[in-house]
C-alpha cells in the first residue's frame, strides 16, 4: 500500500437551522486550523444556497479568506456547482485563487448537490447533469487558455478566454455520488475523481463501477486517470472507547439524521432511524461511518481500499455530531493512530523504541559504571 493522505471535507453541516452563522464560520476556520497543525494535507470547502444548514454559499471567497489561516493545507472548492454559474467567471475565479494561495489551490467541481439551490435559478433538475457535462468541457478549454465561443439558456459566450495564466498545475476535481456524470466528465477532461457518497451503502457497490468508466472514457479521450490521486469521503467521529464515541455524537447525531431525512431532498444522502439508537446503528452497521475508536477507522479505510481496489487521499467529511472539543479530540486521535498506520511514519520510531529495548539493561549497567568511575576520579566534586 502506498503512502496515504488525509483531508477534511468541509460542506459544512451547522444542524440544525437558526445558528449564530458568523460563530458557524468562526468554527469551520477553527477545523483547517486543527487539521493545519496535526498533518492534515487538504481540505475541501463546499458550495451551498439553501435549506439553512450548509451555510457557505462562496467557497472561493472562503478559501481567499481561510488561506491566511493556515500554512500548509491544500484548500479546494468542494465542489463549485458549475450550472449555476457562468464558467467563462468560474475560470477567471479559479485562477485568481490560484496565484493569491501561491499554488494551494484546487478546484472541485458539480452538478449542484442541493435541489433548492436548482429550483430558486430555474434549473430543472432533469438537465442539472446533462448541462454538467457540457459545461465542464467549456470550462477545461477556458482554463487551458482557449477562445471558446458558446450558447445555452443559461449563458453565451463569444470569443471568450481568460486573461490570467494558471500560477501552478493545479488540480481539478469531479463529485461523483451514486450517476456515472462524475467518472464520465472527469474522465474527458482528465480530471481527478471525488467520491462524496463513498462510503453509503449504494457508494460501495458504484466504487468499482466508476472507475471502470473513469479507465475506459480516460482511454478514448487520452487520458490514464490515476489512482493516487482518487479521493474517498466518510464520516468519522473517534473517542478512545467506542461507548465514549457513541456518548459524544448524541449531541448532534440526530439533528445531522433530521436534516437528511427532512430537508435535504437528496436521496443518495439519507439517514436511516426516527431513534438515536437506531441511527447509530444504520451509520455503523451499514458502513457509512465511523463512530468508534482509531481501529474501527483503520478498519473502515482498508476496506475502502479493498472495495475500491486501491485509491488515494481519504477527505473526513466534516460534521457536528460531537461538540467542539469532542470533535477536535476526534481529530487528533485520528492523526495520532490513524494516519501513522497508512503513512508509515512509525515504522522507524517503533525499530528505534525496540533497538533501545534490546540494549536497555547492558547500556544501563554501562551508563551507571561510567557515572560511578567519573565520580570516583573525582571525589571532592560536586555531582
Amino acid at each position: 500500500m502506498s503512502r496515504k493522505s488525509f483531508g477534511i471535507f468541509l460542506a459544512p453541516y451547522h444542524c440544525p437551522a437558526g445558528q449564530n452563522p458568523t460563530a458557524a464560520f468562526e468554527r469551520d476556520l477553527d477545523v483547517l486550523r486543527l487539521a493545519d497543525a496535526l498533518g492534515f494535507a487538504e481540505a475541501w470547502i463546499g458550495e451551498h444556497h439553501s435549506c439553512g444548514s450548509e451555510l457557505i454559499p462562496d467557497p472561493f471567497l472562503f478559501i481567499a479568506h481561510a488561506v491566511n489561516h493556515v500554512r500548509h493545507l491544500r484548500l479546494g472548492t468542494g465542489v463549485v456547482s458549475l450550472p449555476y454559474h457562468n464558467p467563462l467567471w468560474t475560470a477567471e475565479r479559479a485562477l485568481f485563487l490560484d496565484h493569491l494561495t501561491r499554488g494551494r489551490f484546487m478546484l472541485g467541481l458539480g452538478p449542484g448537490a442541493l435541489p433548492t439551490d436548482a429550483a430558486m435559478i430555474g434549473l430543472p433538475l432533469a438537465e442539472q447533469r446533462a448541462a454538467f457535462e457540457a459545461d465542464v468541457e467549456v470550462l477545461a478549454a477556458l482554463l487551458r487558455g482557449e477562445r471558446v465561443t458558446a450558447k445555452t439558456d443559461r449563458y453565451t459566450l463569444v470569443d471568450a478566454m481568460t486573461q490570467l495564466a494558471p500560477y501552478s498545475d493545479f488540480e481539478v476535481a469531479v463529485a461523483a455520488v451514486a450517476s456515472a456524470t462524475g467518472p464520465r466528465a472527469a474522465a474527458r477532461i482528465g480530471a481527478s475523481l471525488l467520491s462524496l457518497g463513498a462510503t453509503t451503502p449504494d457508494g460501495f457497490a458504484t466504487l468499482a463501477r466508476h472507475w471502470d468508466m473513469m479507465e475506459r472514457r480516460g482511454a478514448e479521450y487520452g487520458h490514464t486517470p490515476q489512482r493516487g490521486r482518487w479521493r474517498l469521503v466518510g464520516p468519522v467521529h473517534l473517542a478512545e472507547t467506542r461507548e465514549q464515541a457513541i456518548e459524544d455524537v448524541r449531541y448532534g447525531l440526530d439533528d445531522w439524521a433530521d436534516y437528511t431525512q427532512h430537508v435535504l431532498a437528496a436521496p443518495h444522502l439519507r439517514a436511516a432511524g426516527s431513534t438515536f439508537a437506531e441511527r447509530v446503528v444504520w451509520v455503523t452497521d451499514c458502513g457509512m461511518g465511523v463512530i468508534g475508536t482509531p481501529a474501527d477507522a483503520i478498519e473502515q479505510i482498508e476496506r475502502l481500499e479493498a472495495e475500491s481496489g486501491g485509491f488515494g487521499p481519504f477527505l473526513l467529511m466534516h460534521h457536528e455530531w460531537a461538540r467542539p472539543d469532542a470533535t477536535a479530540r476526534s481529530y487528533e486521535l485520528f492523526a495520532r493512530h490513524v494516519m501513522p498506520h497508512f503513512q508509515g511514519t512509525g515504522v522507524r520510531l517503533r525499530a528505534a523504541a525496540e533497538y533501545a529495548r534490546s540494549r536497555w539493561e547492558e547500556l544501563d549497567q554501562a551508563h551507571g559504571q561510567a557515572i560511578q568511575a567519573a565520580t570516583s576520579r573525582h571525589p571532592d566534586a560536586a555531582t
